[in-house]
């Protein structure tokens, strides 16, 4: 039997053509049996093939059935960790000036909210809180019975708060300032969120101008993770979708996140578009720079009729899926692919769900099939049962 076995597996069968009877051998007279592509429908170049438990299982014939139902399949892409574009803050100046102190004097450190980054010594924030104290006390002195001045007080009066407002001096200091009437040569810049310093662009001493750059402070509880889809997978990508991520750093860990934008086109030359994933980062370990595998879990079809992919017969004109008929006999079927999704082909047509079919093994029993035989597998060395008509 091992023998015997030994012999289909390297042979695929081909010693059968000398088992055939005579008027057989006029059927398959002309044709070539290497050609799995022989012409005519999916029975015409193919018999049904009929095997007994015991043969079946000499030659590793497995079945399975048909299955209807939710159909995902894996996208596969890599990506790298960025940070978030809402959670990040330039810190600018918006007077002259020149860096007293500098509290903040590293990339890298971690910042909370409202705490001073530095001072900065400006002659016009000098002259403006001067002015403001100036127009204070000329409201002040103002004959409140005439109206008008009194109005044109309080109107140079809130002028002079405002400039102050504009340039970043908070409430609280343009009421302690009137209310001391102590004139502040610098002025603290405050960090706007919490976060980690990723840029430091100033140093102590240095004059700055309106406008210059001086931090960049990143919140990083939350980060993305952006990416290439190959344009044939872009349709089922959606917004919203689960998506796990593999980092070097933790091999074997899985970081799960979700789809939050597609791009709406796609690079010319890649033929590939760009996808942005949201991670929740509370613990930091996922860091900005950081190379990442990308598994999408997209839906192909929640009602979907599939088998698995071995299952399938594909000659290059059509796919064939072998069938058990009510006689038991493997009835050869042509059917229509869809989507592959991992192991699993969707089937559009051909097949319907719970009809049981040959799963394993099926380049034998198909080139047991193209012999239309009557010999076949039964008459091969160690296949001693008896041929079934």
């Amino acid at each position: 039997m091992k023998r015997a076995l030994t012999l289909i597996a390297v042979v695929g069968l081909g010693t059968v053509a000398a088992c055939r009877k005579p008027a057989q051998a006029d059927v398959m007279a002309g044709m070539d049996l290497s050609d799995t592509a022989a012409v005519g429908s999916a029975t015409a170049d193919r018999a049904p093939v009929h095997l007994t438990a015991e043969q079946a299982r000499a030659v590793g014939v497995t079945f399975t059935v048909v299955q209807r139902g939710l159909l995902t399949r894996t996208i596969r892409s890599v990506g790298q960790v960025v940070a978030a574009e809402p959670n990040i803050a330039e810190i600018t100046t918006k007077i002259d000036g020149f860096v007293d102190q500098l509290f903040v004097n590293a990339t890298g450190m971690t910042v909370r909210r409202g705490q001073p980054l530095l001072t900065l010594y400006s002659p016009m924030l000098v002259a403006a809180q001067e002015e403001l104290l100036a127009a204070k006390h000329l409201a002040a002195a103002v004959d409140s019975n005439n109206t008008e001045a009194w109005r044109n007080g309080q109107t140079l009066l809130d002028a002079a708060r405002r400039r102050l407002a504009y340039w970043d001096i908070s409430s609280e200091q343009i009421a302690r300032l009137e209310r001391t009437g102590a004139v502040t040569k610098t002025l603290a810049l405050n960090a706007p969120v919490d976060g980690i310093v990723l840029e430091k662009m100033v140093v102590a001493g240095q004059s700055v101008m309106p406008g210059m750059k001086l931090y960049r402070i990143g919140d990083l509880s939350t980060l993305w993770i952006e990416g290439a889809v190959f344009e044939q997978d872009l349709a089922a990508v959606r917004v919203g979708a689960r998506v796990s991520a593999e980092l070097a750093a933790y091999p074997g860990q899985r970081f799960d996140g979700r789809v939050s934008f597609v791009w709406p086109t796609v690079d010319e030359a890649s033929r590939s578009g760009r996808v942005r994933v949201a991670f929740s980062n509370p613990d930091r370990r996922l860091r900005p720079g950081m190379y990442a595998t990308l598994r999408f879990e997209a839906v192909v079809d929640r009602d979907a009729v599939s088998v698995p992919a071995e299952a399938v017969v594909q000659t290059g004109e059509r796919n064939l899926v072998f069938v058990v008929g009510q006689s038991g006999a493997l009835e050869p079927r042509e059917v229509v692919l869809g989507v592959r999704a991992g192991e699993r082909f969707q089937i559009d047509s051909g097949l319907a769900a719970g009809e049981r079919i040959v799963a394993s093994a099926n380049f034998l029993v198909d080139a047991e099939s193209r012999l239309v035989t009557g010999g076949g597998m039964a008459n091969m060395p160690g296949m001693n049962t008896e041929q079934r008509p």
